[in-house]
């Protein structure tokens, strides 16, 4: 195989683990899943992947993001690219201050409603989820891509090659 690298898929709906493990495998990945945040940064941790792909809802509204969250803060994991899978729309921006975008978002009352602002910036790719948390405080974390579910595997494989080049 010319690919050994390795991916985790976290998410609760073994359908969607079972079909996105079967297009990673068949292109030469290695792959890992788990059902829950707990499972999942615990194998996190332990196989140091090369890329990890988040479900949003899980046990909870926003588990997904509470993964990501201790991802990217983690000095040892925070290396690691991650794709979130959501049905969620994706707001696009061409301002490569993500965060910036989705605080003016945020202030919009045609938005200040929304529990979860996810952008991505259309020039640099950058991307961010913005959400209110179970006590309506505003969480930010960058991530590197988000993926519609169900999730089609013309878009994937191309997302995956892109963040595992850079």
């Amino acid at each position: 195989m010319k690919n050994l690298k390795k991916i985790i898929i976290v998410d609760d709906d073994i359908d969607v683990i079972t079909a996105v493990e079967s297009i990673l495998t068949a292109k030469g990945f290695k792959v890992f899943s788990a059902n829950d945040k707990k499972e999942g940064l615990e194998l996190i941790i332990k196989e140091n992947p090369d890329l990890a792909i988040l479900d949003v809802m899980m046990t909870t509204q926003f588990e997904g993001f509470e993964l990501a969250e201790s991802i990217v803060k983690n000095q040892t994991l925070k290396h690691i690219p991650i794709i979130i899978q959501t049905s969620i729309e994706v707001l696009t921006t061409t301002k490569p201050s993500v965060q910036a975008m989705a605080q003016q978002f945020r202030q919009n009352p045609d938005y200040s409603d929304l529990r979860v602002i996810l952008v991505k910036d259309l020039v640099t790719g950058n991307a961010g989820v913005d959400y209110l948390n179970e006590n309506n405080e505003t969480v930010w974390f960058p991530v590197n891509a988000f993926v519609k579910k169900p999730v089609n595997a013309s878009i994937l494989i191309p997302e995956i090659e892109k963040l595992l080049n850079k």
